[in-house]
């Protein structure tokens, strides 16, 4: 088909529009496409000399891609024929996508596999909709089944890599809400998804939006700043977050975002305190809420299997799935005790911890520390194991030739530890009595046995009984489970101790806090938490913690840390109600805790109850039985309301009974008396000489002594100026 002169026969134009009609737009896929990259497609075909042969306006062909090209056609282009992929008898560049291509669902070749080979492509917002309630799903399954395979499977099906992130972000903001055993549950899974079924980038850019959301995060979970902070404290310790993390989203997020409060509390509430591995392990109960004690028996049973089996590989599987290797020093501890007292399985024993060493199951660290508390505790063995100093030495030459213990690093065995002092007679027996009192408490939960055992033991010549049985009691109970933590604080807050007696117990127990950290490797948390509770219970007050302090300087000291992690805890919001029921509540029992609108409704039912001829004796009883004496304060208030509304001194004389008997402290009448300061104005419009009354009973009570002279004196001088109080 030739062109002469430019003209075109009538058969030549019909012939060209028939073939244009007919070709069929699907089946370009069956023809070779060029691959060559971002190829523009050109808005005018030149030949090449250059010339134009044909505009692509009427003319074109129906269904020409050119139709519906909207970008503007500049009359010289300069770019190559076809885009560089031009060529007789070929489509070139005519069918490449550019950047900005978008995947069409609704289109016949659309392929769901092209979204994850192209990264690039845009993605519709109902796909990522899709994948959150998908996400929250997987989420709440997980929950409730405690299937990690399952959780992972089921996030790699939803095939959207990219999208991992927002599970990350939903799975924590999920657990936040929930309890103790959730937010564990969330941090296990995250470390098993983590590389696997979830890139890292995709965990770091979740923890990212964790952060930049904690403004909206606080609205529904007042506690986001200390639980999310503990989150990213976690996955540091877990080694799926970078420390550098915390640096580079400081510098990220503005100032006043609760975003920099989180990361803060992280840095400096969590990762720098010390042992902060174990604590931050163990805050949310960690290894399906080992206790220390639950440790110690299962090291025991592995130890006592293995003497008879004999089968290190087994032993060496249930150490690693004890998954406490800052711990390791008790399986040291026990073996070697163990190889003392039953002398035939001696060389089984010694081979289970040498192969230990030398596959780097147990480190040279804990293997010295393990030897070190044997010696600390050889005379006691020596009651029950003749020889013990002889054989020790023995076992430890045994270990040294052998190469998996350094002998240099331990105490001399020769001489006596030099921490332990001598103790007369007296204070050997009353410690004995102590344990043995406490013990029994533990099992009955008698309070006033205990206090008539205490009343006894005063009456001799012993000093220091109280802070003794103080030391004895926490030490007994941090060894436990949190029945006995919360029945030790209970019986603490029940005794009425001297204050300077349970100080004095404190102190004790932070000057041998080295020790039990042997035994107990978050006795600082657990120390803080006994500190923080004796404040919260009125036990002690708040200026006692500075007293404390005072004893123990230098900011690494145990001490300090105790102190410093105590004040944190009082500080949070809510720090009442939470310190109070952080072992459950109750003292021991399944109840845990009242909610503050039933302690209300408790209070103002005693109140009325004694007011109508009740009995003081009942009265306080009640007040005891709520459990909640940092919530004294809503007696104070509630019956020196009652008292002005109806002008009726019967309840102040139980408030003068509860002060004097000391069931309620000075610090909570002050709270209370404040309360009611603050609402005299509501209280003036039902009672037109309230603020009178108010000053009266506040100048009645200074006088009697329980409340402090200098309470509201300002603002009541303030008041009888402006003539408010007239």
């Amino acid at each position: 088909m030739e062109y002469k002169d430019g003209f075109v026969s009538k058969v030549q134009r019909k012939l060209v529009r028939s073939l244009s009609e007919s070709a069929d737009p699907l089946t370009v896929s069956a023809l070779q496409i060029s691959t060559s990259p971002k190829s523009p497609r050109s808005p005018k075909s030149y030949s090449k000399h250059g010339s134009s042969r044909a505009s692509p306006s009427k003319g074109s062909p129906r269904g020409s891609p050119r139709k519906y090209d909207r970008r503007q056609h500049s009359p010289r282009d300069g770019r190559p024929k076809k885009g560089g992929c031009g060529g007789k008898g070929t489509w070139g560049g005519l069918l490449d996508t550019e950047d900005n291509y978008f995947i069409d669902p609704n289109d016949p070749n659309y392929d769901s596999t092209e979204e994850y080979e192209r990264p690039s492509a845009k993605k519709s917002a109902g796909d990522l909709d899709e994948f959150k309630k998908k996400a929250t799903i997987i989420v709440e399954e997980y929950f409730a089944t405690d299937d990690v395979l399952s959780a992972a499977n089921e996030l790699r099906e939803l095939r959207k890599p990219n999208y991992n992130y927002y599970f990350v972000k939903r799975l924590i903001s999920i657990a936040m809400d929930r309890h103790d055993k959730e937010k564990e549950m969330a941090a296990v899974l995250l470390s098993a998804l983590y590389a696997d079924a979830i890139d890292p980038p995709q965990v770091y850019r979740g923890f990212i939006k964790l952060v930049e959301s904690a403004d909206d995060l606080i609205v529904d979970i007042p506690d986001t700043v200390d639980v999310l902070a503990l989150f990213i404290a976690r996955a540091v310790v877990d080694d799926i977050l970078p420390p550098a993390f915390l640096k580079k989203q400081m510098a990220a997020l503005p100032k006043e975002s609760k975003g920099i409060e989180v990361l803060k509390r992280a840095e400096k509430g969590y990762l720098e305190a010390p042992l902060h591995a174990e604590i931050i392990e163990r805050r949310w109960g960690g290894s399906k809420n080992k206790t220390v004690e639950d440790v110690k028996v299962r090291i025991n049973d592995l130890l006592i299997e293995y003497v008879v089996s004999g089968d290190k590989k087994e032993a060496f599987r249930c150490t690693n799935d004890l998954k406490v290797p800052f711990f390791h020093h008790e399986i040291v501890k026990r073996a070697v005790t163990m190889a003392m007292e039953r002398r035939q399985a001696e060389g089984r024993l010694l081979g289970l911890l040498k192969e230990a060493s030398e596959e780097g199951l147990i480190n040279a660290s804990q293997i010295t520390k393990g030897f070190g508390r044997i010696i600390d505790t050889v005379d006691d063995l020596s009651l029950d194991i003749p020889n013990a100093r002889g054989i020790l030495h023995s076992l430890i030459s045994k270990a040294a030739s052998e190469g998996w213990l350094c002998a240099s690093s331990l105490k001399s065995l020769s001489s006596e530890p030099e921490k332990r002092l001598l103790e007369d007679t007296d204070t050997k027996l009353f410690k004995m009595k102590a344990q043995s009192i406490i013990q029994e408490y533990f099992l009955s939960g008698d309070i006033l046995e205990v206090s008539g055992c205490l009343e006894s033991e005063k009456k001799s010549s012993l000093n220091e009984v109280n802070a003794i049985f103080v030391k004895r009691l926490i030490t007994l109970a941090m060894d436990r489970k949190n029945r006995e933590k919360e029945m030790a604080s209970v019986l603490l807050s029940s005794l009425f101790l001297p204050a300077d007696d349970v100080v004095n117990g404190f102190v004790m127990l932070i000057e041998s806090a080295d020790d039990t950290a042997l035994d107990n490797p978050v006795v600082v948390e657990d120390l803080a938490m006994f500190l923080a509770r004796a404040v919260v219970d009125e036990v002690l007050a708040p200026q006692h913690l500075e007293e404390i302090g005072s004893q123990f300087l230098g900011a690494e000291s145990i001490g300090s840390k105790v102190l410093q992690m105590a004040k944190s805890l009082l500080n949070a919001r809510l720090s009442g109600e939470r310190i109070l029921r952080c072992w459950g509540g109750g003292g021991g029992s399944s109840r845990p805790g009242w909610a503050v609108e039933d302690v209300k409704d408790k209070i103002g039912r005693l109140l009325e109850e004694y007011e109508s001829g009740g009995d003081v004796r009942e009265a306080r009883r009640c007040i005891k039985e709520l459990g909640m004496p940092f919530f004294h304060h809503e007696i104070v208030k509630k019956a020196l309301v009652s008292v002005i509304e109806k002008k009726n001194e019967r309840l102040w004389g139980l408030l003068k009974e509860c002060s004097d008997s000391g069931h309620i402290t000075m610090n909570q009448m002050m709270k209370g008396f404040g309360r009611v300061e603050e609402s005299l104005d509501d209280l003036a419009l039902d009672v037109p000489d309230a603020k009178k009354q108010f000053i009266h009973y506040v100048e009645k009570a200074k006088t009697e002594g329980w409340l402090d002279s200098s309470f509201w004196f300002s603002k009541l001088d303030n008041a009888r100026e402006n003539g408010s109080c007239q």
